[in-house]
């Protein structure tokens, strides 16, 4: 990463000082702050924060991003294959595709060797990816290996047509036993590394249903259901119901109970028409063992 400092001359927006001391053009330094890269005072600001004189501003410029995913011989778990789409079930701690300092080891790379070609709809580093899941959460995403079958599946999630349903193990005991949550997201103005609950037109509509599956002394099992994809939104509405999820490093408690490799949020079960049969198809994808295991220590207890 390239990390550069500069210090105000006069009083100016951000976005404007640093487009004329870098190469950089305005929107490429408001993408960098949108990821938390720009920073005056050690602090990251928005593109159009105003610098007084002195100020100390950083800019951060991540390194190039390659151009094409490479094959990576890494195992997989493929619930369904054929001719137009597959089904994994992602372990965690795999990232779906290539981002800021993560290029290899990701899901894509696995599917790259393992089912060759894939759709191009998504572009170089992310062919045949439709929708994704976050990459300390486990489960199922569909994979199209064509362009035909990933505009299909990617209209049936845009027309709420294809039903996505994950299963979380919540903090606290959520006293109704189902809920609608439809908020706006974004990035938190506090912490541009995270996502929040916006006032209503600052983020994206997210809409999310949920439903209790079973109640422990001091958690919740929960089955949520997604109308839209916004990023980390489970785990980001979890938290505003005043329940955040197990595990979650940064949505979550400070203090947990349980010491885990990341939150206890899985992709369970996945719903869509196949896009040249036109058959209804449901797959699932068992809990796994960390998940498995604290659900019966929770249940011993009583």
């Amino acid at each position: 990463m390239d990390r550069r400092f500069f210090t105000a001359e006069e009083e100016t927006r951000a976005d404007v000082f640093l487009s004329g001391r870098t190469e950089l053009t305005r929107s490429a330094v408001k993408r960098l702050a949108e990821e938390g890269n720009v920073l005056v005072g050690g602090v990251p600001v928005k593109a159009g924060q105003m610098l007084r004189k002195n100020d100390t501003v950083e800019i951060r410029i991540p390194d190039p991003v390659p151009t094409r995913a490479q094959p990576e011989d890494i195992p997989l778990d493929i619930v369904y294959e054929d001719g137009d789409i597959a089904v994994v079930n992602k372990p965690r701690g795999m990232a779906v595709h290539a981002g800021a300092g993560n290029y290899t080891g990701t899901l894509v790379n696995a599917l790259l060797f393992s089912l060759g070609d894939l759709s191009g709809v998504g572009g170089e580093l992310r062919p045949g990816i439709v929708h994704r899941i976050d990459k300390d959460t486990t489960g199922l995403l569909v994979v199209a290996k064509n362009d035909r079958a990933h505009l299909s599946l990617s209209e049936q999630i845009a027309k709420k047509e294809a039903k996505r349903e994950y299963l979380a193990l919540l903090e606290g005991v959520v006293k109704d036993d189902e809920g609608h949550i439809e908020t706006d997201i974004g990035r938190d103005p506090k912490d541009r590394l995270k996502m929040a609950v916006l006032p209503a037109g600052k983020g994206k509509h997210a809409v999310s249903d949920y439903f209790v599956e079973e109640r422990f002394r001091g958690n919740t099992l929960v089955r949520f259901v997604l109308s839209t994809g916004r990023t980390h939104q489970i785990r980001v509405h979890a938290k505003y119901m005043g329940h955040p999820v197990v595990g979650d490093k940064t949505y979550g408690y400070k203090k947990q109970r349980f010491a885990l490799g990341g939150q206890l949020l899985h992709a369970f079960r996945l719903t869509l028409t196949h896009p040249t049969t036109g058959e209804r198809l449901t797959f699932e994808a068992p809990l796994p063992e960390e998940f498995g295991h604290v659900l019966a220590l929770l249940r011993r207890e009583g």
